[in-house]
């Protein structure tokens, strides 16, 4: 980096106009074009230009020429990446259960038999550390469905955790499938919107999560009308997750039914859903959080992601990690799984036949990870995309290292041929997380040691019931 940390921080924090200048541009706005080269003009949280040369553009060029300017020459400028659904307070225990068979064999290891031992304490530490993994791997905003809140401390250490590491946070609160806790989900969900919706200028925004059904864990955390009413009376917005299948199918059409089947919904997985039930969630305009290598790699019910169906219904999905305990934690795993898995399923019914299906693009699922994940979450007037008047959540990624070296396509680089490692720089609203290629403020030493205290402790905690 030509410009110091402490040099941007000192600049961000006088409201000095940021020039960044000489990347590859990705918008990922239809409205707003790609630059092959070009500038990003921020000041304080905000993007405000976009332009070939900004020093020459007369609406521009007098905050162009005043700005600490960042020389990405070789590099690309993009949105950062959103994710959708991510159970944060579980990791602690990544690729605990690498091989783990099934949905049940999940659900009785680690919310059964491991997740009520958690403390407040363990919240904080799996939360925080799934945060900032996170902002390493260029996620700027991260939904966490945080489904251990087994008591108001727990809840607040997940919430604090998620502002501490200065994420974009959302965050989403259900009780727990198991276990002792004190029940007070979701009445708790009032202080929570007072406390904490809107929280670290603007950073953190709360949801209610829920389960589509009453399968796994009985009817107090089944969506349906006492659920839609509060959320209603609160104003925010619902994450339903684990919906598969015919039983979720019967549930959606009859919230259709109910009336509270709308565009505050976002419905997690969605696999093996019948087509009367995609119908209605195209009517409703809910919107879809699909985990690409959950679906696949856990074998959730058809355990092919919904891409087509969702697609089929004019519903552009987002995209999201869900469970570190067996899965990878960074977007660019998601979008390959999910663009292989999409022109393989297209490509093989297409085989031997005059059939011509489409397949989805490097574009496509680069939407997905950005700017429809951002929708998916309520933000998408917020973030998702490099938009004048939008907040600067963006990344700088080396397209000049080996493993991108030369650049010739720039979206194609993104999503075929990045990883954390090429990600220099992070900005979320502005502020710098990763810079030179580090997280800003953050002791990997301390944090390595809190985690495998936690670990070791819960661990412990397990192992004498």
């Amino acid at each position: 980096m030509n410009v110091t940390l402490a040099d941007f921080t000192a600049a961000r924090d006088a409201d000095r106009p940021i020039l960044i200048s000489g990347a590859a541009i990705v918008t990922m706005d239809p409205n707003v074009p790609d630059l092959d080269t070009g500038d990003v003009l921020i000041v304080g949280s905000r993007i405000v230009a976009l332009g070939s040369d900004l020093r020459e553009d007369p609406q521009h060029a007098a905050d162009a020429r005043s700005a600490l300017v960042i020389d990405a020459r070789g590099a690309i400028v993009s949105p950062g990446f959103v994710d959708t659904h991510r159970h944060a307070w579980e990791a602690q225990l990544r690729r605990s259960i690498p091989d783990v068979t099934d949905l049940g064999a999940y659900v009785m290891s680690t919310l059964a038999g491991i997740a009520p031992s958690y403390t407040p304490e363990d919240m904080r530490v799996g939360t925080r550390l799934a945060a900032l993994t996170a902002l390493d791997s260029g996620i700027t905003t991260m939904l966490d469905f945080s489904h251990n809140s087994r008591s108001v401390a727990h809840s607040d250490a997940a919430v604090n955790a998620l502002i501490d590491s200065g994420i974009r946070g959302v965050h989403a609160s259900m009780g727990p499938h198991f276990g002792d806790w004190e029940k007070q989900w979701p009445a708790d969900m009032g202080r929570l919107v007072r406390d904490f919706h809107g929280a670290a200028d603007g950073l953190i925004t709360v949801r209610l999560a829920a389960l589509s059904t009453d399968e796994i864990a009985g009817p107090t955390l089944a969506f349906g009308p006492e659920l839609a009413a509060l959320a209603r009376e609160l104003g925010v917005s619902t994450s339903i997750d684990a919906v598969f299948g015919s039983s979720s199918s019967e549930a959606i059409l009859q919230w259709a039914t109910q009336g509270i089947l709308d565009p505050t919904l976002t419905l997690i997985h969605s696999t093996g859903l019948t087509s009367t039930a995609w119908a209605a969630m195209g009517d409703a305009g809910v919107t879809v959080s699909l985990a690409p290598t959950s679906d696949a790699q856990i074998g959730l019910e058809t355990a092919i992601p919904a891409i087509d169906e969702a697609l089929a219904v004019g519903i552009r999905p987002g995209l999201s990690i869900d469970v570190e305990v067996a899965l990878a934690s960074d977007m660019f795993t998601q979008m390959r799984a999910l663009h292989a898995i999409q022109r393989m399923r297209a490509t093989s019914a297409s085989y031997g036949t005059d059939i011509v299906l489409p397949r989805i693009t490097t574009r496509d699922v680069l939407d997905f990870a950005t700017l429809q994940g951002a929708r998916t979450n309520g933000l998408g007037e917020v973030t998702g995309s490099l938009t004048p008047g939008k907040q600067a959540d963006l990344l700088i990624v080396r397209a000049d290292d080996i493993n991108n070296m030369p650049l010739n396509d720039a979206v194609g680089t993104l999503v075929l041929g990045s990883d954390p490692r090429n990600i220099e720089t992070v900005l979320v609203a502005g502020h710098a997380r990763k810079w030179a290629g580090r997280l800003v403020d953050v002791d990997i030493e301390a944090l390595r040691e809190e985690v495998v205290r936690s670990r070791d402790d819960i661990t412990a905690r397990v192992a004498s019931l």
